[in-house]
């Protein structure tokens, strides 16, 4: 057991050392760098903050800004959503859960033309808005069939007496069921906010304009236009990704092992 998981460590740990190894070596080059640099600096991470060429603050800026957005109001619609799918019984519920199973099973790329013409039509394209409308539409079908396992386990008794002390459906959502539901939506806000600091093929179609940038697709020019080959400002922009996504990682932590086991045993 131990030998796997010491297995395991390596393959995650050895590509994140060689990335911080990287960001601290002076040079641009790609090849001459080494995972242990002889002459350390970080060079690399002050150009990112203080270089007038550098649009790296306006990137994580924007990153930030969709990630908080697509995490808070996409859990709350998936929340809703699940709810729901749950709690009602309404015409074409089956066909809608059945519909949401069939939307997991297409990648997203099948729709990246419909996207794009949608988001030209109403004048969102090059936007953050429509990036923050295509990602949380987007979340809704997986997390919500994942929410609803979470809520069908909650005994309906407790709406039942809710509703017979004068509570509405959103009295009993709001501050019955969705504190006893934090552990999966804790789950499901994490995977949201994450996504857009990963995302770079969506970003892509969607944004034009070097201020609009996400962190994945300005850094993508580090290496690729024009900053071409420049690894090293490409790692040291990589590494500093991680601390927003361990900051809210460690804000959830004490919902997310037994969200993430609830869902897998009652999703």
């Amino acid at each position: 057991m131990y030998l796997i998981i010491g297995i395991v460590f390596v393959i995650i740990a050895y590509p994140l050392l060689w990335a911080f190894g990287m960001s601290l070596n002076p040079s641009s080059n790609l090849y001459g760098a080494s995972i242990i640099p002889e002459n350390w600096s970080f060079t690399h991470y002050q150009w990112l903050f203080t270089d007038p060429r550098s649009n790296y603050l306006i990137w994580y800026r924007n990153t930030l800004i969709v990630a908080f957005s697509v995490s808070l109001i996409g859990t709350l619609l998936v929340g809703l959503t699940a709810y729901a799918f749950s709690r009602y019984r309404f015409k074409g519920r089956t066909y809608g859960i059945y519909a949401f199973l069939l939307l997991q099973m297409f990648p997203v790329l099948m729709a990246m033309v419909s996207l794009y013409i949608l988001l030209n039509t109403i004048n969102l394209l090059d936007t953050l808005l429509g990036l923050i409308i295509i990602y949380v539409g987007g979340n809704i079908p997986m997390n919500a069939f994942l929410v609803k396992g979470y809520f069908d386990t909650l005994p309906r008794e407790l709406d039942e007496s809710a509703k017979m002390d004068g509570a509405g459906h959103f009295r009993i959502f709001f501050q019955i069921l969705l504190p006893l539901a934090k552990p999966i939506l804790a789950v499901v806000a994490l995977f949201n906010f994450m996504n857009p600091f990963m995302d770079y093929i969506l970003p892509r179609i969607v944004l034009r304009s070097p201020e609009n940038y996400t962190l994945a697709l300005g850094l993508f020019n580090f290496v690729n236009d024009q900053f071409s080959n420049n690894f090293t400002r490409f790692a040291a922009g990589a590494i500093l990704i991680a601390i927003p996504i361990a900051t809210v990682y460690l804000f959830l932590q004490k919902y997310l092992i037994s969200g993430l086991a609830s869902g897998a045993t009652k999703g």
